[in-house]
């Protein structure tokens, strides 16, 4: 098994994709980068195709809320290649209201629940996916819990005072 090197990866990136690689860093080794939700799928497509670099595997899709940006939603994609021993993340920021990204689930059929479970969450619309409905909520919900404008928990329950837990 060979291993390249994040640099190779990233150098290969830019090469492909020049500026749609954005805020490239290396936050505990793990190699992580923006792009936009326009370019997404072309750069998952290359990473996982690219003769060397090999990204068969796609461990996780998930989203984040920062309510004080300007683009307050993202998704998270996290790729692995087994043949050569490295990880990618990727986050692509998008608009609070009706929040839409193309799927994943044209590259990697384990896409699929884990964009239901990210629209489940977040409300972000996988555009393409081939049945987008709630995974682990109730289907009458109308809210997307993981947001952060709801509260973690519900102020009315008993179980869930301070004192019951020493504070």
């Amino acid at each position: 098994m060979g291993k390249i090197s994040n640099q190779t990866v990233l150098d290969k990136l830019n090469q492909q994709f020049g500026d749609k690689i954005s805020l490239a860093a290396e936050p505990y080794g793990l190699l992580t980068f923006e792009t936009t939700k326009e370019d997404i799928i072309p750069i998952l497509s290359f990473l996982k195709q690219d003769e060397e670099l090999k990204f068969n595997f796609l461990t996780d899709i998930t989203g984040i809320h920062y309510p004080e940006t300007a683009l307050p939603i993202g998704v998270i994609y996290h790729v692995h290649s087994f043949v050569n021993n490295v990880r990618v993340r990727i986050k692509v920021f998008l608009e609070e209201i009706n929040p839409v990204i193309p799927t994943a689930t044209v590259l990697w059929e384990g896409a699929n629940w884990m964009e239901r479970e990210t629209y489940d969450f977040f409300g972000i619309t996988f555009e393409g996916h081939p049945g987008l409905y709630r995974i682990l909520n109730v289907d009458d919900m109308t809210v997307f819990p993981m947001r952060k404008e709801y509260p973690l928990e519900d102020p009315n329950r008993v179980d869930k005072k301070d004192f019951f837990f020493g504070r």
